[in-house]
């Protein structure tokens, strides 16, 4: 082999060897571009989400205030209707004693009709109490939801800052 061929085959090595880096950096810089798309997208998703969970949990706040206001409200109907049933037992008492019968009637049908009332406000208070529980329980999952998405939010802000740095 001559001098001449050694060299040739050098200089076409070290051309090769040069065009191989080349080509592996720019598939490296045009993954890196992708990269940064794809953490600005994901960015854009976490902002989304963060702001639906707080909406939602703003929601579900509001829930919880409306049905404690219910939960007043029946538990004052439920007194009132204690109050009618215990008023009719006495007037059904005094009928009873008067023998005015036609009064007696009417006096048990109220009854009749306040315990009822009293029995769908009880029903009224008992759903209202799982309501209140129910969101309860969602208020806690969208703040666990919000930590998390603050915690991807933080997370895709550092991979998009270390893609644009090159690391």
């Amino acid at each position: 082999m001559t001098l001449e061929k050694i060299v040739r085959r050098g200089i076409l090595g070290a051309a090769f060897a040069g065009f191989l880096a080349g080509g592996a950096w720019a598939q490296d810089a045009s993954t890196q571009s992708g990269d940064v798309q794809q953490d600005k997208k994901d960015i854009r998703q976490d902002k989304r989400d963060l702001r639906k969970d707080r909406r939602d949990r703003r929601q579900d706040l509001r829930d919880i205030h409306k049905d404690k206001q219910d939960i007043r409200s029946d538990r004052r109907d439920i007194r009132k209707d204690n109050r009618d049933i215990r008023q009719d037992r006495r007037d059904i008492a005094e009928d009873k004693r008067t023998g005015d019968t036609a009064d007696l009637k009417k006096d048990r049908q109220d009854l009749r009709a306040d315990v009822r009332d009293r029995n769908k406000d009880v029903r009224d208070l008992h759903n209202d109490k799982k309501d209140v529980r129910s969101d309860r329980r969602d208020v806690r999952k969208d703040t666990r939801d919000i930590h998390r998405d603050k915690r991807d939010l933080k997370h895709d802000r550092r991979d998009l800052h270390k893609d644009k740095k090159g690391h």
